[in-house]
């Protein structure tokens, strides 16, 4: 079981929206250290609060994040865009996979040899609209698709490592993300709340909001998480890994 108190977490993103409302959970249930990966220096007014210029996008960035943390409890993949589109534009898609997917596969090789040694948490803010798009955001419906396929690979290649996976599949929240949305909307507090709650109740997929919420019971006992579980459990040809950066030096 994963627990907060006198843990040390990093969150990405956490600047602002969800990934600020994440900080300041974390330090409400005791965690010891909080690193806080942004693109530009966040000062904080707490003392266990260490910031880190972290573009995840930037692979030298990504690799001195790692050198600067001595140690992990739980990996926050929090970090992502979202624009307008209509899929006319491919560089419009190749950005929303650059940060939403591959920002959080590179960030996770990157940190995994830290969660390895702890036996640590891995957290992927996701979206509900990784189950089903939402029109006027597609590219990044596809990016947060992709990036919830990434969560369900890294569960299983990971399950026999001590490393647990865990998706938050987040519905509309109060942020600058969806201000221009007219939806009812969870409040960034109580969805940072419900994903630590979810996080410690080691919740494979975790519904924090109202919207997300109604999904819960109809995945947990649907037909793809049962899929799910019978692809994990089939036999490998060999012992599944996920090399981590230290493995290609």
């Amino acid at each position: 079981m994963t627990t907060l108190t006198d843990s040390t977490l990093l969150i990405t993103g956490g600047n602002r929206g969800i990934g600020r409302g994440l900080v300041d959970e974390a330090l409400t249930r005791g965690a010891a250290r909080v690193y806080v990966g942004t693109r530009r220096p966040l000062p904080h007014p707490d003392p266990r609060v260490t910031p880190i210029v972290l573009d995840v996008t930037d692979p030298a960035q990504v690799r001195r994040a790692a050198e600067q943390v001595a140690s992990l409890d739980i990996l926050v993949n929090n970090a992502g865009v979202a624009l307008p589109d209509v899929l006319d534009d491919r560089g419009a898609l190749e950005r929303h996979l650059a940060v939403n997917l591959f920002g959080t596969y590179d960030v996770t090789r990157a940190f995994l040899p830290h969660l390895l040694l702890s036996r640590g948490a891995l957290v992927n803010n996701l979206s509900v609209n990784g189950f089903a798009p939402l029109p006027v955001l597609p590219a990044y419906s596809v990016s947060k698709a992709a990036a919830f396929s990434l969560t369900q690979s890294l569960r299983t290649l990971l399950a026999g490592r001590g490393v647990r996976v865990h998706a938050v599949m987040t519905g509309p929240v109060d942020t600058d993300m969806t201000r221009d949305l007219d939806v009812p909307k969870a409040t960034v507090a109580s969805v940072a709340q419900a994903v630590f709650d979810g996080v410690e109740k080691d919740e494979e997929e975790i519904f924090p909001d109202p919207l997300s919420a109604e999904l819960a019971d109809g995945w947990r006992g649907g037909m793809v998480k049962t899929l799910a579980r019978r692809l994990a459990d089939m036999p490998t040809a060999g012992p599944a890994e996920v090399r981590t950066d230290k493995e290609d030096r």
